[in-house]
């Protein structure tokens, strides 16, 4: 039997691969072609999030040949797998929301459960949609092995009149069509032209969200998010990724050791100057919680609050990722907001090196077309804004890039709504009224359970016209596609007894982005006697299932809705079994 590799003794995977007691393991092996020499090689997951469900995730099984590629080049042994996906653009507006943010911790919970059981040594994760990006970063640090995360790249902008449109257009066209201002063939049209090929929605929605986030965290290559999924380069970066676990692990160089709460903060300070998604404040404590790292949504929205707002993306700007990657992507980025001294430098990336030392390397600056100078920028703080208040003593998130200074403090009466049907129902029937808050409450993780984003109630909204006319205020979440006076992440939620629960229609509400306040015009006095008599959650039709188990374990939106206790009470290291 050939002598197995001297560093694998100390690797997981030496527990399926070495000694005479490890034969049947080794046969299972040779059944499906490997050779000796490949069994005595350190053993690397190559996980993927592929599935036939969208566009998102439909090339990444391509990608991870290109990953496999790169690790038997660097004389590793790449183990192919996949988990699942919930596609937020085809579960929206329906029940099959409520999946979605459940769907990160199955995914997180599947690919450490594959790694555990078949002892792999380090691990490369591609994704494509929303939550799988996320869950697949927190599946890396929640096992502290080597690791690198693929984007698997975003879609091509749609070309519709001369001018570039995506998805977001189609759900805001739903509302003008509702509002009778587009015909059913104009939406038709608009429909079969929005979405031209693989990829994830191609604004600064989520995916393209968290894909800068990967980056920024130093736990994916850089310049690896930019590209759109049907570029050919796509290849190359997943080829890198592949050698690029390799080193890591020769060195071992974990994924802690990338993401510390400074490669976090960064990451922080990448969403807020890039208008990005709201879900990054539930995403980033999730991972951090993952760490053992104290990061919740209230640090999040610190950072936010005090980095400029300087490159110009959808849905708040005009440009799509496909524009960034072509000005020089994320490191412009990081290299603009270096200028201003808000990047840490000395943060360990995937190449092993400092992101100062890759920033160094960056040859290009700001375009000022899409990234605008940071001394310069389209607003002095972060596109994304968090808010505070006795309306929500656990804090609140909005996203405010693209907004007037004038549209950010907004009064009126709330109009409560117990679920997103019965909003989505007045919206369509254009029941609500100019100069209304419009309440959706027991969409909360728990309440939901599942905290659905609300884009066919918001896009529907905008459609009609009315995105300046009304606020919107959710203890749900927003697509990264929102747009509007939008405010989700309201904590406590409605089911857990938080003051969303206690709401009544007239109530006098404000949002005030400038001072990060949100409040309703009750004393303290009174929000007690009406918690006094406040009923508790509503009975859901969850009652067994995946969702139910969800509901019996989330915590806070403000701590990430994680699951289970984390690294802090976490009693030994997956590498070191």
């Amino acid at each position: 039997m050939k002598t197995i590799r001297q560093d694998k003794l100390s690797l997981p995977s030496r527990h399926v691969s070495h000694g005479p007691a490890r034969a049947p393991h080794r046969s299972y092996y040779y059944a499906m072609g490997l050779t000796e020499e490949e069994i005595a090689q350190p053993f690397v997951g190559v996980a993927t999030c592929w599935n036939e469900a969208a566009p998102c995730n439909i090339a990444l099984n391509r990608q991870a040949q290109a990953v496999k590629l790169g690790v038997k080049a660097a004389q590793g042994t790449p183990r192919e797998f996949t988990t699942i996906t919930v596609t937020d653009g085809i579960a929206m507006g329906h029940e099959g929301m409520k999946s979605s943010l459940a769907s990160r911790e199955a995914i997180a919970d599947s690919v450490e459960l594959t790694m555990r059981g078949h002892c792999y040594d380090a691990l490369v994760g591609l994704a494509g949609c929303d939550k799988s990006l996320p869950g697949m970063m927190m599946a890396m640090v929640r096992l502290n092995a080597p690791a690198v995360f693929v984007y698997g790249g975003s879609i091509l902008p749609g070309r519709l009149d001369g001018r570039d449109v995506t998805v977001q257009d189609v759900f805001e066209a739903v509302g003008s069509h509702q509002a009778g201002n587009l015909s059913d063939k104009e939406l038709e049209i608009l429909e079969r032209v929005a979405c031209p090929s693989a990829g994830a929605c191609g604004g600064q929605f989520t995916a393209n969200t968290m894909a800068c986030v990967s980056e920024a965290l130093g736990i994916a290559l850089p310049n690896s998010s930019g590209a759109p999924a049907p570029y050919e380069s796509r290849d190359s970066y997943c080829e890198a990724s592949g050698a690029a676990v390799m080193n890591l692990l020769e060195k071992n160089i974990r994924a802690r050791d990338l993401v510390t709460r400074e490669a976090l903060e960064n990451a922080a300070r990448v969403v807020a100057c890039t208008g990005g998604s709201t879900n990054a404040g539930l995403h980033l404590p999730a991972i951090a919680h993952e760490a053992g790292i104290d990061f919740d949504l209230l640090d999040v929205c610190e950072i936010f609050r005090d980095t400029p707002y300087f490159v110009d993306l959808k849905p708040g700007g005009q440009f799509v990722a496909k524009d960034l990657y072509e000005v020089g992507g994320v490191p412009v980025v990081m290299k603009e907001l270096r200028k201003i001294g808000m990047i840490h430098e000395k943060c360990l990336t995937a190449t092993g090196r400092t992101l100062g030392e890759e920033l160094d390397q960056v040859e290009r600056d700001a375009d000022g077309r899409v990234i605008y100078p940071a001394s310069q920028p389209l607003s002095p703080t972060g596109g994304v804004v968090g808010l505070q208040g006795n309306l929500a003593p656990d804090g609140a998130i909005v996203k405010i890039a693209g907004m007037d200074e004038d549209q950010i403090v907004f009064t009126g009466p709330a109009r409560v709504f117990e679920c997103e049907e019965d909003a989505f129902e007045a919206v369509k029937n254009r029941t609500y009224h100019e100069g209304e808050v419009i309440v959706i409450r027991n969409e909360g993780p728990a309440g939901g359970p599942g905290m659905r984003e609300m884009l066919s109630t918001t896009a529907a909204i905008s459609g009609q016209g009315m995105g300046k006319k009304v606020a919107l205020i959710t203890d749900g979440r927003f697509s990264g596609a929102t747009r509007g006076f939008c405010v989700g992440h309201v904590g406590p939620e409605a089911a857990h007894g938080g003051p969303i629960a206690l709401l009544k229609d007239g109530d006098l509400v404000t949002i005030d982005a400038r001072k990060g306040e949100i409040s309703v015009a009750l004393s303290d006095s009174e929000l007690n006697d009406r918690k006094a008599d406040w009923q508790g959650p509503q009975d859901t039709i969850y009652a067994s299932g995946a969702l139910w188990k969800y509901a019996q374990l989330v915590g806070s939106t403000r701590q990430g809705a994680v699951t289970h206790p984390g690294a802090a009470k976490e009693a030994h290291i997956y590498m070191d079994l």
